[in-house]
């Protein structure tokens, strides 16, 4: 049993809530565990890394898409690590900028500018001078500042609010979004000139979904920064757990795994993460729209097999189902059990019956 970790938790509704966790380390907050590129293993993440290291030397902007928690700021450090630029790495979120101060925020404002600005302040494009700044979440910008941004790129130089003098800046910018750019184009919520500009060089950035290979190195990773955060011994994963986290589809991206391992060595005893410990989020509605759509899929199959219903439909169609969901979760009853629905003890049942596993 751990000893300088405690987690209380209770069950409520058929889910496990964290109640209260008592670190005996002084409470002072800690930045999230940051993902290195060289965690990366897929065969994809790894062409990613080599088409970063081709065009990292060159100042030519950079747009990088992706769903959100893939990855997106880690392959805009690591863009800016191999660029050699001296100057720092600033990452802002559009999407967090105030629309009355987004301006400010980006180009700065002289003093008296407008009520509340008392003395002169740089913004994050100066702030950023000789090095990277990383614009995540652009498309949430407003079309009026995607002019000014389209103007900084071409001139090179920022003008402050309230100032009538343009200050030349040496900044690469790197661009992201989780949206599609040319449907915001189409749509007229982004201007097809700033994406042209921005999409000197683009960069895809794939789902962790379909990066199955980066999945247990990541795991690995947070295992071992939480440890050592927590200061606890480093668990182990059992087999069911690895076979479990790969099963996974993970709709929220790394940033979801980080979340599930955080949990996990919360609630894991005897320094080992079994599958029982993953706590697997679910997006509200999105499941029940996706499954309706596939039941619709299943219909006419069903009336092709009532018009000429084989000897024992329903057990055969229970036997599949069963059986499928069994090797969906790669033999993992825990999995497969909460993929049906039922109770561990019931598919275990339903499994010995169908001799899927032995008595």
């Amino acid at each position: 049993m751990r000893i300088v970790t405690q987690a209380v938790i209770r069950m409520s509704t058929g889910l496990n809530n964290l109640v209260s966790f008592v670190d005996t380390r002084p409470r002072t907050a800690a930045p999230p565990p940051r993902v290195k590129p060289a965690v990366f293993s897929d065969p994809a993440s790894q062409l990613l890394l080599k088409q970063i290291e081709r065009i990292a030397p060159s100042d030519a902007s950079v747009l990088v898409l992706g769903e959100s928690g893939t990855g997106k700021e880690v392959v805009a450090r690591y863009i800016h690590a191999q660029s050699g630029r001296k100057g720092p790495f600033v990452a802002v979120n559009c999407g967090a900028l105030s629309a009355t101060l987004a301006e400010a925020e980006l180009f700065g404002h002289e003093a008296g500018a407008y009520t509340g600005a008392n003395s002169a302040r740089a913004g994050w494009f100066e702030a950023a001078e000789g090095g990277t700044l990383f614009l995540d979440e652009i498309a949430d910008l407003s079309l009026g500042l995607q002019v000014k941004i389209l103007r900084v790129l071409q001139e090179r130089e920022v003008v402050r609010i309230g100032s009538r003098k343009a200050t030349s800046v040496d900044v690469r910018l790197i661009a992201a979004s989780n949206v599609d750019l040319g449907e915001a184009v189409a749509a007229g919520r982004f201007r097809l000139d700033l994406f042209y500009r921005l999409n000197v060089a683009a960069l895809a950035l794939a789902p962790l979904r379909e990066r199955r290979g980066d999945i247990l190195p990541l795991t690995e990773h947070f295992l071992r920064a939480y440890s050592e955060r927590l200061r606890v011994a480093l668990p182990r994963l059992h087999p069911d757990t690895k076979r479990a986290l790969l099963a996974h589809n993970w709709p929220g991206n790394i940033r979801e795994l980080e979340n599930v391992v955080h949990v996990a060595l919360l609630m894991s005893t005897d320094d080992i993460v079994l599958p029982e410990h993953l706590r697997f989020a679910t997006l509200p509605g999105a499941p029940a729209a996706r499954n309706e759509n596939a039941f619709d899929a299943l219909l006419p199959l069903l009336e092709r097999l009532f018009n000429a219903p084989p000897t024992d439909l329903f057990p055969k169609l229970e036997e599949l189902i069963l059986r499928r969901a069994y090797d969906f979760c790669h033999g993992n009853q825990v999995q497969s059990a909460r993929l049906l629905g039922i109770s561990r003890n019931v598919l275990r049942t339903h499994l010995k019956r169908f001799q899927v596993i032995g008595h």
